[in-house]
C-alpha cells in the first residue's frame, strides 16, 4: 500500500468516526473539566444513594461525568440533550417560561436533569429509596454553580471586543 493510500485511509477513518463525546471535533481526547468534576463527586458524597451524575452540553457533548461503569457517558449524554429540549419545549408551550428540571422516577430509581445556565444540563441518577427533597436541595445549588462556571469559562475563551 502506497503511503498517500494510507494517509487517505487514516483521514476517512477520522471523518467518519463517529464521536462518543470523550474527544474534540479534531479526535483528540477531551479532559474533562476538573471544577465541575469536582462539583460532581462532592455532590455524590453529600447526597444518600446518588449513584451517578453527568454534565452535558445542550447539544449531547459530554463535559464531565461521575457515573457507574454500567452506564455509558456518551448515550447517556445524547439522552439528556434529547430530554432537556423536549423539556425546554414543554416548558414555554405550557406556561411561557424557562425549563428549570424534570424529574423521571422508574422501577429501580431516578434520573432528575435540571438546566445548568442555558446551553448545558446536570442529570443525577439516584436509587428509588434517595430522599428526593435534600437530592434536589444539593442538585440545585449545584445546577446553578456548574452554569455559571460554563458560562464564565465560555466568556474567558471568547471574550467580546
Amino acid at each position: 500500500m502506497t503511503a498517500r493510500r494510507r494517509r487517505l485511509g487514516e483521514l476517512m477513518a477520522r471523518l467518519t468516526r463517529v464521536a462518543d463525546g470523550t474527544e474534540d471535533a479534531a479526535g483528540y481526547p477531551m479532559e474533562p473539566d476538573p471544577v465541575v468534576l469536582a462539583e460532581l463527586k462532592g455532590l455524590r458524597g453529600r447526597i444518600a444513594r446518588l449513584t451517578g451524575s453527568l454534565v452535558a452540553s445542550s447539544d449531547g457533548m459530554l463535559i464531565a461525568h461521575d457515573l457507574p461503569p454500567d452506564v455509558e457517558p456518551a448515550g447517556m449524554a445524547a439522552l439528556t440533550a434529547a430530554e432537556l429540549s423536549l423539556s425546554h419545549r414543554l416548558a414555554s408551550t405550557a406556561h411561557g417560561g424557562a425549563f428549570h428540571e424534570v424529574v423521571v422516577h422508574g422501577t429501580n430509581g431516578y434520573v432528575v436533569v435540571y438546566a445548568a445556565g442555558w446551553t448545558a444540563s446536570l442529570t443525577v441518577l439516584a436509587e428509588s429509596g434517595v430522599n428526593v427533597g435534600r437530592l434536589h436541595l444539593e442538585s440545585r445549588p449545584v445546577a446553578r454553580a456548574i452554569g455559571e462556571h460554563l458560562a464564565a469559562s465560555r466568556d474567558d475563551r471568547h471574550p467580546t471586543e
